[in-house]
């Protein structure tokens, strides 16, 4: 029983001790009153029959008429006449049933009033004796009324009562909630502090579990910086801030792979001519200064694309810009050549006429990443012989799926969400021991037409996005899951748009459709990019609190690039994180991935939350996966 529950119990068990005690001693009181007033009335209305009878005749009819008339004005309950040797000489009895009150009152409370009685003379010698009882009925009523009227009372002081001591324990109580919501929130993962109360005992409880609070908060936001800062020695380049060429490669590698991109995309690379040179003709600084001041509009170049695309610094004065699902290369790189040529390359060009070459190539999925840095070499070659400072660019064509005006893509994509044209593809998501299931992942797909020919999720989302469509997609995505759920058995985890947390009325339509499934709930799993939690922050903390009251468990997929914000986590009460695939690629030859992710495991499991690994490419790397600390593992080796 809670405690507000106990407080209310003790509270109406005084009150009823309180009401009844004083309603019973009321009772009795007036019981005891009307019984001598009964007893009084009974002797003098005794002695006035005794007087009269004296002064009368003594003969019996005149006697019987005398005792009827007082018997029938007077309310009594018997008269009785009898001689000395015990003969009845008149007796009047009343036949009625009791009025004005109930019959149980009357037996609960009964009035014991004493008879009363007087001698009859006749001269100097006793005649009879009169023995009479007032009828005890009007008491009775009287009593009642006057106990039904201190019920009422009670009543209306209870309703007061119960009125101000709400007011009262609503007062006093709110610091009691807000220290059982701050337990609550503990106990989900989630910790927040809240006002220190003024009642002394209440007081110290909640700033211990501030305290508490505080110093989790600490030390998961040290360790956050601690990772970020292990994250940028490992996988940046300490000069330009950009990735180093291991962690550029695994991200190309992811791209070209991974179903969330496009089918298509573009490199850029952008190469320093003699840097060497320019190192002896600027001096070191000023040669950092250059390196610094292009990877920083490179990085630029991406705010406005997609949040996907990366810099990187491929070697030396090499870097390369990667740009998922930008299939038109040669636009690309005039859009990146005119913006170094205006934002960059005039603050050197008077010292260093000849400073870059620019090329651009497109990919498609499932190419090698060698012949895509090799096609680059040669399109930097092309660049370099047109003369200094010019780019070149090769576009291959694309699927003729990608190359729709927006028009017809959202048609196909309306089209498809109301006419059952999207699909669920599963990926297991296992155990450390490759044979114990945590969940299956849905991926997106959607065919495009009769021939059955299906895109995945990096050919239509972007453009969806773009269209302002991303909510009806997922919304028909968690119902194929659901619709999954009730077929097999197991857990299914759906993604969720970074575009879409932020909709509210996607969320109460998500939120509307889950509540016709309270079952499935807790089978169902919902996952956010990383890059989309911290642009919508509050949003997903709000769609995060609402899944979880539904029963639903919520992560973050491609975890990792944003450690500096890891300590956010403490107050969403996640379940789970999925790592991104390029700190996961080639880690048996990467001890600096290694030991920052078996900090991020350390960090996260301090949470409660479940971490799994993103991208695995054989089931050799599961057991050093597990001894990092991972809880599961998905990937192509999976």
């Amino acid at each position: 029983m809670s405690l507000v529950k106990q407080l209310w119990l003790a509270v109406l068990v005084v009150m009823t001790v309180a009401f009844g005690g004083s309603l019973v001693l009321s009772v009795l009181s007036a019981r005891h009153y009307l019984q001598q007033q009964l007893q009084v009335k009974n002797m003098d209305n005794a002695t006035a029959l005794a007087l009269a009878l004296t002064q009368l005749d003594k003969d019996p009819v005149t006697m019987e008429l005398q005792v009827s008339a007082q018997f029938d004005v007077g309310h009594y309950k018997f008269i009785r006449v009898t001689a000395p040797d015990g003969r009845v000489l008149v007796e009047r009895v009343y036949e009625g049933r009791l009025q004005g009150a109930p019959a149980w009152f009357a037996a609960l409370i009964p009035i014991r009033a004493q008879p009363g009685t007087a001698l009859v003379q006749d001269g100097w010698k006793p005649y009879a004796t009169v023995t009479l009882a007032s009828h005890d009925q009007y008491a009775y009523q009287s009593l009642w009324q006057g106990t039904l009227e201190l019920l009422a009372w009670f009543a209306s002081g209870a309703v007061v009562v119960g009125t101000l001591g709400t007011l009262a324990l609503r007062l006093i109580l709110r610091p009691l909630h807000d220290v059982v919501a701050q337990a609550q929130a503990i106990a989900e993962r989630r910790f927040i502090t809240v006002d220190e109360p003024r009642t002394p005992e209440l007081q110290a409880v909640a700033r211990a579990m501030n305290d508490t609070v505080r110093r989790l908060q600490t030390m998961f936001a040290e360790e956050a910086q601690r990772l970020e800062a292990l994250r940028q020695r490992v996988n940046h380049d300490p000069i330009t801030g950009a990735a180093n060429r291991d962690h550029f490669m695994a991200q190309l590698r992811e791209v070209l792979s991974g179903e969330e991109y496009g089918s298509h995309g573009t490199l850029v690379v952008v190469r320093l001519t003699y840097l060497n040179e320019l190192n002896a003709r600027l001096g070191r600084q000023r040669a950092d200064a250059l390196l610094q001041g292009l990877a920083k509009t490179l990085a630029a170049c991406c705010d406005s694309g997609d949040a996907e695309q990366r810099v990187g610094r491929l070697k030396g004065g090499e870097f390369g810009l990667l740009c998922p699902g930008e299939a038109n290369a040669d636009a690309r790189a005039r859009a990146v050549h005119e913006r170094l040529m205006r934002e960059w390359a005039p603050s050197w060009l008077a010292e260093v006429p000849d400073l870059f070459h620019l090329a651009a190539v497109n990919y498609t999925r499932h190419e090698p990443p060698g012949d895509v840095l090799a096609r680059a070499d040669q399109a930097l070659a092309q660049a370099q012989a047109r003369g200094p400072n010019h780019w070149y660019a090769t576009d291959q064509a694309a699927s003729p799926a990608l190359t729709l005006p927006a028009e017809r893509w959202r048609t196909l994509l309306t089209e498809a969400v109301q006419g059952g044209r999207l699909s669920l593809a599963f990926y297991p998501v296992v155990r450390n021991d490759a044979q114990r299931p945590l969940h299956q992942e849905g991926v997106i797909r959607l065919r495009m037409d009769a021939t059955g020919s299906m895109l995945s999720a990096g050919d239509f989302m972007p453009m969806a996005a773009n269209l302002n469509l991303t909510a009806p997609i997922d919304l028909g995505v968690v119902r194929l899951a659901i619709e999954h759920l009730r077929q097999v058995e197991g857990d299914v985890a759906v993604n969720l748009s970074a575009e879409t947390i932020a909709d509210f009325g996607f969320r109460n339509q998500l939120v509307q459709l889950l509540q016709q499934y309270p079952d499935l709930c807790r089978r169902l799993l919902f996952e956010v990019p990383e890059y989309g939690v911290y642009r919508q922050f509050d949003a997903f903390r709000d769609l995060v609190r609402s899944l979880k009251a539904l029963g639903c468990r919520v992560g973050i997929e491609h975890f990792g690039q944003r450690f500096a914000n890891s300590e956010q986590l403490a107050t969403l009460g996640l379940d789970y994180l999925k790592v991104h695939p390029s700190l996961v690629r080639g880690l048996r030859n990467n001890p600096g991935n290694q030991e920052l992710l078996r900090g991020l495991c350390s960090m996260a499991h301090a949470l409660g939350i479940t971490v799994i690994a993103l991208g695995v490419e054989s089931r050799d790397d599961l057991p050093l996966l597990a001894q990092l600390g991972f809880d599961g593992a998905t990937g192509p080796g999976i």
